[in-house]
């Protein structure tokens, strides 16, 4: 089992910045492969990023290509996900999730542990 717990969520004006955080404890952390996805209301939970198990590997939605950098320290057992440049478009609750899928997935399904959500709100 691998407990996840996000992080650094709250409200912020366009343009503005946030870092996200995922702390993980349970089995080894550098084994995973982990994601961020993010769910709007009344909207499919959708992938925003993913790194790969040794952190040199990183995936992103185009939606946020350019504004969001993802990162994973397996030495403090965190995952990080920061967003510039923020959009009032990217109001979501912010998951943070682990696999340990050989490949990087980008597909809610193929995730196996899923924090609570921290939400991001940004005002125009």
């Amino acid at each position: 089992q691998v407990q996840l717990v996000e992080s650094g969520g709250g409200l912020v004006q366009a343009g503005g910045s946030l870092r996200l955080s995922c702390a993980a404890s349970g089995r080894t952390f550098s084994n995973y492969v982990m994601g961020w996805f993010r769910q709007a209301p009344g909207k499919e939970r959708e992938f925003v990023a993913a790194v790969s198990w040794s952190g040199a590997r990183t995936y992103y939605a185009d939606s946020v290509k350019g504004r969001f950098t993802i990162s994973k320290d397996n030495a403090k057992n965190t995952m990080y996900l920061q967003m510039n440049s923020l959009k009032p478009e990217d109001t979501a609750l912010y998951y943070c999730a682990a696999t340990g899928a050989v490949v990087v997935p980008k597909r809610p399904g193929d995730y196996d542990y899923w924090g609570q959500g921290t939400q991001v709100t940004v005002s125009s």
